[in-house]
């Protein structure tokens, strides 16, 4: 497994991506991994490694990229300046690096994100048809759009992949019964879900530098993951790579 900083442009800013990829010649499936609020810090470039480890090649794109290079906000203030339009230019960006890899199968791309992450999941996996599986943890503010246009859950019919999500019963937002509310509407649209909900977790259980890890909701929760992408992605094709790429 190997993993480095690269970068790509967003109307014409250069955006930073953590990028991790296994050792084999491929093709892989390709997955973007979506920043929690303090960004993509060593938690979140952790979990690009831990993909690539599982046979897939993972890019984390920096969402605060527009922040000035000295920025010196927390997460939530920086996390409060994002616009749904923007992330949505942002991850379809890293979606385009990923096909234009050498070690990606560009037709077998997923998303996953935690936190605020989790509800850019949610929003992708309307907002680009070319995602073959979405996983959110503990995705909150749902029901509200960033800046102008529909929040995430009024989209929900456009929703065209399967999606995992992972709760905490613990958690305020998003709330058991936030996690109901969006199974309810999933489930009357046909939308092909899947939810977990671990007992004595709440929000951040999967950032293992935060007060707020649980390792039980960790480990009860990386397995469905990993078998819900090799259900819906597959694995690496036993042939060379294709043209072109990185």
């Amino acid at each position: 497994m190997a993993a480095s900083w690269e970068q790509t442009t967003v109307e014409g800013e250069l955006m930073r991506l953590y990028v991790s990829h296994p050792d084999g010649p491929g093709p892989y499936p390709g997955v973007v991994v979506i920043q929690h609020a303090p960004g993509v810090d060593k938690s979140i470039q952790e979990t690009t490694e831990r993909l690539a480890s599982a046979g897939y090649v993972c890019v984390a794109p920096e969402l605060y990229h527009r922040d000035p290079p000295d920025c010196r906000d927390d997460g939530l203030t920086r996390k409060a300046r994002l616009r749904d339009v923007s992330v949505t230019k942002d991850v379809n960006a890293a979606v385009d690096f990923l096909k234009g890899h050498k070690l990606v199968d560009g037709g077998r791309l997923g998303i996953i994100g935690f936190c605020m992450g989790g509800r850019v999941v949610y929003l992708m996996a309307a907002a680009n048809p070319g995602f073959k599986a979405a996983v959110k943890y503990y995705g909150g503010d749902i029901f509200v759009p960033w800046g102008e246009g529909p929040a995430p859950f009024t989209r929900t019919a456009e929703i065209h992949c399967p999606l995992l999500g992972h709760f905490g019963e613990d958690d305020k937002n998003p709330s058991p019964e936030d996690m109901r509310k969006l199974d309810a509407e999933l489930t009357r649209l046909g939308k092909v879900h899947e939810f977990h909900s671990y007992p004595g977790a709440g929000h951040a259980f999967m950032n293992k530098y935060g007060d707020r890890y649980r390792a039980h909701a960790d480990e009860a929760s990386w397995p469905r993951t990993l078998e819900f992408f090799g259900r819906h992605l597959g694995k690496a094709a036993p042939t060379a790579a294709g043209p072109g790429g990185r």
